[in-house]
């Protein structure tokens, strides 16, 4: 087996199924949760139209575009990637700049662009999402395509500096997304590197860096919508029933979801914290999934969740080349800490950041980039051996 940046391409099996039904059924039961955390408060809101299905039909939409991408990619070959990848890196940044420029802004936050397409209406198109693949993609060219890059510091630099410039476009509009950015960049680079001693420096370094930050805003964030929406948010972490009715609110009514399940939950569509849970079927979908199936429904997702994850990481371990290997990393990673900062979220462990949670949270460009990227790492999983 040739670990080194191409390999032989004689050898194709089928594809990790275990993968794609997980996915096709969080996609599925994120419908019916959508549905399920919305219909309420959108039936009763002139800003729908009163319309009960709105998210629905978007979501089932979604999905349905989704399935579409990922069964594409899982039929394109991936070594095929190698020639888009720097065009897709300049791509996604030429997008934030756009984005910065004719974006709508929610709470200071720039992050998406306005598309009208027929009977949709208008569709919130998210360009830093594409900036996680962009990411992976250019990430997996380099340390493929020199074996020693990573041995000294000046390869390391250069990955880290990739890292930091899509880090940079992406968190002047969406500093959540950004957060992915930098653990996708580290992760990657980290399963390359043979120097463990580097990324204890870097990561203390981070680090302090990141406690500075979080202190800053909370006692001197700037006089601004965006400082002052991620200061409050900061400090109702810190303290969530200082004030229950003001940043705290979608913290303490996620906790109250949380804890009201119980075991078994409450029954499907029968959540009560839904109707005072903003957005509940964005952000915060796992508090809903908590109440309504309870400890044992929440624990079931956890686990397609961490079935899903190991077998990316098979996949990983026995890809035919470090470039396919690098890719389902990246991937995994990308993944995982999604899933991981969401629930941290709704349980209040870690401050807000605007994650959602794959394949269930609602929304059209993130679904999208998910199951795509999940169709590239079936296509790399008939390739793999062991």
């Amino acid at each position: 087996m040739d670990r080194g940046g191409y390999s032989d391409t004689s050898y194709v099996g089928s594809m990790d199924t275990a993968i794609y039904l997980i996915v096709v059924i969080l996609a599925l039961f994120g419908i019916v949760m959508v549905f399920s955390s919305s219909y309420i408060a959108t039936g009763r809101s002139a800003l729908y139209n009163y319309n009960s299905y709105y998210f629905l039909n978007r979501q089932a939409i979604n999905a349905g575009v989704g399935f579409f991408a990922m069964n594409f990619m899982a039929n394109f070959n991936y070594r095929f990637l190698r020639k888009f990848t720097i065009p897709l890196y300049l791509a996604s940044i030429a997008l934030l700049v756009v984005t910065f420029t004719f974006g709508v802004a929610t709470r200071g936050e720039t992050r998406w662009l306005p598309i009208p397409l027929p009977i949709l209406g208008t569709y919130q198109f998210q360009p830093s999402e594409f900036g996680k693949i962009g990411l992976i993609l250019i990430l997996a060219l380099l340390i493929s395509g020199r074996r020693n890059i990573l041995q000294g510091w000046r390869g390391t630099l250069f990955c880290a500096a990739v890292t930091g410039v899509m880090a940079l476009f992406v968190g002047i509009g969406n500093l959540s997304t950004a957060i992915i950015i930098v653990i996708i960049g580290i992760g990657m680079v980290f399963l390359a590197s043979p120097y463990v001693m580097r990324f204890f420096i870097a990561g203390a370094a981070g680090a302090g860096g990141l406690v500075g930050y979080l202190y800053y805003m909370a006692y001197y964030a700037p006089e601004n919508a965006a400082g002052a929406w991620r200061g409050g948010r900061f400090l109702s972490w810190l303290n969530p029933w200082e004030n229950t009715q003001g940043y705290s609110y979608q913290i303490v009514n996620s906790l109250y979801a949380v804890a009201s399940g119980g075991l078994f939950g409450l029954g499907i569509g029968q959540s009560r914290q839904k109707t005072l849970l903003p957005e509940a079927q964005n952000d915060y979908i796992f508090a809903i999934i908590c109440e309504e199936f309870g400890l044992v429904g929440a624990g079931f997702v956890l686990l397609l969740f961490g079935i899903l994850i190991w077998r990316g990481v098979y996949i990983a371990r026995h890809a035919p080349d470090i470039y396919g290997s690098m890719i389902a990393s990246g991937i995994v990673i990308m993944l995982m800490s999604q899933v991981v900062i969401n629930i941290a979220v709704v349980t209040n462990t870690i401050p807000p950041t605007g994650i959602p949670l794959p394949f269930i949270s609602y929304g059209g460009t993130s679904l999208l980039v998910c199951m795509a990227s999940v169709g590239v790492l079936l296509n790399i999983s008939k390739y793999a051996r062991g």
